[in-house]
């Protein structure tokens, strides 16, 4: 689990990083990341019922994603919010293929240290 300060809990922080922020959309999962006026880093994971109609798949994506950015979390330049967006490809990824993505996703949105 994320602290309290690295996760994004509001519908208009959600919508803000949709209107105003930079994109990155790959085959498995796209991530919006708009700056904020935090000193720390923001996420939010979006997983639509379209990836799996189960609970119980959708929160194991969601459990491993949050593991993988927490692991990442002091590499990354602060100040952002992030908005991961799953598609229904991730179903056929291990968990080392969603990091690859997800690192690939933070070079390319240029937020590594």
């Amino acid at each position: 689990m994320l602290k309290k300060e690295n996760r994004i809990g509001l519908n208009k922080e959600f919508d803000r990083a949709f209107k105003a922020g930079q994109s990155f959309y790959g085959k498995i999962l796209g991530i919006k990341c708009v700056p904020n006026s935090k000193s720390n880093n923001r996420f939010g994971i979006l997983i639509n019922t379209k990836v799996s109609k189960k609970a119980v798949v959708r929160n194991k994506i969601r459990r491993e994603i949050r593991e993988i950015i927490k692991s990442r979390l002091d590499s990354l330049k602060p100040g952002n919010d992030f908005v991961v967006i799953v598609f229904p490809l991730i179903l056929d990824k291990n968990i080392q293929e969603i990091a690859a993505e997800i690192d690939y996703a933070f070079k390319r949105l240029r937020v590594i240290k």
